[in-house]
């Protein structure tokens, strides 16, 4: 399916595009439903996996229990987490994948980042910090500078400064993860913390 080309300089026109997007929408259990929210003033952008069934339910990205773990490890309330003007989210898939059988959610579609993120972040100029959320995200942004394992580019954190920031996942089944590797909420909480601060002024 080819895609219509986004009108230059014009971010409301490409996100129009993409809430109306259907290219995978045989593959959607529960059809299409982008969820996203862009600003051309962002200085910070959170590129996450995919929405879960509730944020389907809801159109608002991270409405869910694993959205407010990661605000308050940015120490955010909801009014700044969503507050466009400032904060970009735009996850690797922008629909609902539906269940694996294996447990959880099934992957990002993969149709999704390659057709839109390009377009997208070319109007996201002012962002000057981009939180790659989990293996996905980081595999697709960080190319052959990620590490062998989601937990050794995490632990590598301060190679990717200061543009990109790698986390695990925000989700309860990290807690063990966390527990294994303490100097996450020592060493990298309070520097994202820091710089969280300083870019929402």
């Amino acid at each position: 399916m080819l895609l219509e080309t986004p009108v230059p300089g014009e971010l409301h026109q490409l996100l129009k595009q993409i809430r109306a997007c259907r290219i995978c929408d045989q593959h959607l259990p529960l059809g299409p439903r982008p969820v996203l929210r862009a600003s051309g003033s962002a200085k910070l952008m959170i590129i996450g996996q995919a929405p879960g069934i509730k944020v389907h339910k809801s159109g608002v990205p991270w409405d869910d229990a694993s959205g407010k773990r990661l605000r308050s490890g940015l120490e955010l309330d909801a009014d700044q987490f969503y507050d466009e003007s400032c904060v970009a989210i735009v996850p690797m898939g922008f629909c609902y994948p539906g269940v694996d059988p294996k447990g959880g959610d099934k992957p990002p579609r993969p149709e999704c980042a390659p057709a839109w993120h390009g377009p997208l972040t070319e109007h996201l100029n002012n962002v000057s910090l981009t939180l790659l959320v989990g293996s996905y995200a980081q595999k697709y942004y960080l190319g052959r500078d990620m590490q062998r394992t989601m937990s050794e580019t995490v632990a590598n954190w301060r190679d990717y400064l200061p543009s990109r920031l790698p986390l695990p996942q925000s989700s309860w089944r990290n807690t063990a993860w966390l527990k294994r590797h303490p100097w996450f909420d020592a060493e990298l909480v309070p520097e994202l913390r820091r710089r969280v601060r300083r870019l929402m002024g």
